[in-house]
């Protein structure tokens, strides 16, 4: 009788491997969000990592040209953004989008993002700038919670209900601003808005100064893969000229996506 195949275990020297690469890559993603130079010590403070090992992480993309040593202090360099780059080009959606992204552009002179929700965040996978200033701006890779973002409440307007209401369980609605919804009660009705409407705009609960209005990208089953953005200031945007005029031209530019993808 042959006996029964037993799984092959990964060596230690493999799985230490594997953790290594996962505090890695919690040492840019830290880095990334505080967005200033850090010293070994705030590094390890920040990833709960030993400052040795939080030493050997950084010295490691700095050989490796992803980070920077100034004096005490390690920041990413540009080169971090060919992690984003290349993801974006892994999937041809993306390609497709950001042609149609550069038009829309052009089209309104505002500044329009695409975005994926993770796990409790959205991520900013695409962005184009317009010449217009924002007070609040983000980069390409940024991470926000959902719950304040347009861009956010339509992928969560597409959630199953579990999926919701495990999101409700798991997230921390807090505060960013005074306009802020956080009452999970009148956030759920806003997210529920989104998905009968085809849309969400949110005024001032980033910042004060900036509202956004997004729409969903369907694949062609209908599920939404991300959502369309635009960022506006909102001394300068009423709400009738969103309505009025930049939601339907972000509809247009889905659907010219949807047609070219689909084709």
């Amino acid at each position: 009788m042959q006996s029964e195949r037993k799984p092959k275990l990964p060596s230690r020297s493999r799985t230490a491997n594997v953790k290594s690469f996962a505090r890695g890559l919690q040492v840019i993603k830290t880095m990334a969000q505080k967005q200033v130079p850090l010293t070994i010590t705030e590094v390890a403070d920040c990833t709960g990592l030993t400052r040795a090992g939080a030493r050997r992480l950084l010295l490691t993309l700095q050989e490796s040209g992803y980070a920077r040593l100034d004096g005490r202090h390690f920041s990413l360099t540009p080169r971090i953004m060919e992690l984003g780059s290349s993801y974006s080009s892994l999937d041809p959606v993306w390609s497709v989008t950001e042609r149609h992204i550069r038009e829309l552009v052009d089209d309104i002179n505002e500044t329009v993002s695409a975005g994926m929700l993770d796990d409790l965040d959205v991520v900013y996978v695409l962005r184009q700038r317009t010449a217009r200033p924002l007070h609040f701006d983000i980069r390409t890779g940024s991470r926000l919670p959902a719950h304040i973002t347009s861009i956010g409440r339509v992928l969560l307007a597409d959630l199953h209900p579990r999926q919701l209401e495990r999101y409700f369980q798991r997230a921390v609605i807090e505060r960013y601003t005074t306009m802020t919804i956080t009452e999970p009660k009148k956030l759920r009705a806003e997210i529920e808005a989104a998905r009968e409407k085809g849309y969400a705009l949110v005024r001032g609960e980033v910042d004060e100064g900036v509202c956004g209005v997004a729409v969903p990208l369907r694949e062609r089953s209908g599920r939404v893969i991300a959502a369309i953005g635009v960022g506006l200031a909102s001394a300068r945007t009423s709400e009738r000229e969103i309505i009025g005029r930049i939601l339907p031209r972000m509809r247009a530019t889905v659907d010219s996506i949807n047609r070219q993808m689909n084709t």
